[in-house]
């Protein structure tokens, strides 16, 4: 019987969902991504972003962020233990390692396998030839409210652009574009002062947690049906710079 295959970047995020959908369906394997290295990563962002903007992310993420973690570790550590989020890592059997999400040995495992759905997390572009592989549904989980908020960080970008209605979580299926797939659920968070930009997504995917299970339940059962997208204009973001984040947390007190 088709089963289910998450298709993964690295990370805490794709810890938790996959011990969270391992306790309700059985998963055939996780196929993981290396990580796009950080010189070709930097190169492609200051091509379209231009120079200006990529240095600014790169002291947001370098100076700022670590402060961040590190102030917010307890509030972490108390979502985490809350909504009994399991953030060990990923059983090493279970694990399919490619360099690419995009690669032939992806596509391969893919075929092996014929699931009836993937569960996407953190990966790069998943191209065409991937997504016609093999006959099945791939979900996706978004940090962000879409068409709004595509791209990353989407739940801080609607906090600082004064659109707490619209600062929540997506999970939608996987098209060419980027978190352009149709939309399957929506779900807004309610961050407390105690939130920063490091716990705003551990927020999002707990909220995120319940309705993943049930889309995929429902593709599994072949009645997913997608939802109308919200009201608004489609616009990608970025990562803030260390300049937005300063001006979002003295103006807004977004931190």
């Amino acid at each position: 019987m088709p089963g289910i295959v998450m298709l993964i970047g690295p990370g805490l995020s794709s810890n938790i969902l996959y011990h969270a959908l391992a306790e309700e369906f059985p998963i055939d394997a996780v196929i993981c991504e290396q990580p796009v290295p950080t010189s070709v990563l930097l190169k492609r962002r200051i091509k379209k972003l231009g120079l200006r903007t990529v240095v600014g992310q790169v002291l947001f993420v370098g100076a700022v962020l670590p402060i961040v973690r590190f102030r917010s570790r307890r509030r972490s550590q108390q979502i985490v233990a809350q909504n009994k989020l399991n953030i060990s890592g990923i059983p090493h059997e279970r694990i399919v390692n490619v360099d690419s999400v995009n690669s032939p040995t992806t596509i391969a495992t893919l075929q092996r396998l014929s699931p009836r759905v993937v569960v996407v997390n953190g990966t790069r572009i998943i191209s065409e030839t991937v997504l016609n592989a093999v006959k099945a549904m791939f979900i996706n989980t978004h940090v962000g409210i879409t068409p709004l908020y595509r791209g990353v960080h989407g739940g801080y970008w609607a906090l600082v652009s004064r659109d707490p209605e619209h600062c929540g979580v997506t999970i939608h299926q996987v098209d060419r574009g980027i978190d352009t797939g149709s939309i399957i659920a929506q779900a807004c968070i309610h961050p407390t002062a105690d939130d920063t930009f490091a716990t705003y997504p551990l927020l999002q995917f707990a909220r995120a947690i319940p309705l993943l299970k049930q889309a995929v339940s429902d593709a599994m059962k072949g009645s997913l049906i997608p939802i109308q997208s919200p009201p608004g204009a489609s616009r990608l973001w970025s990562h803030p710079t260390v300049w937005q984040y300063l001006r979002g947390l003295a103006v807004l007190g977004v931190r």
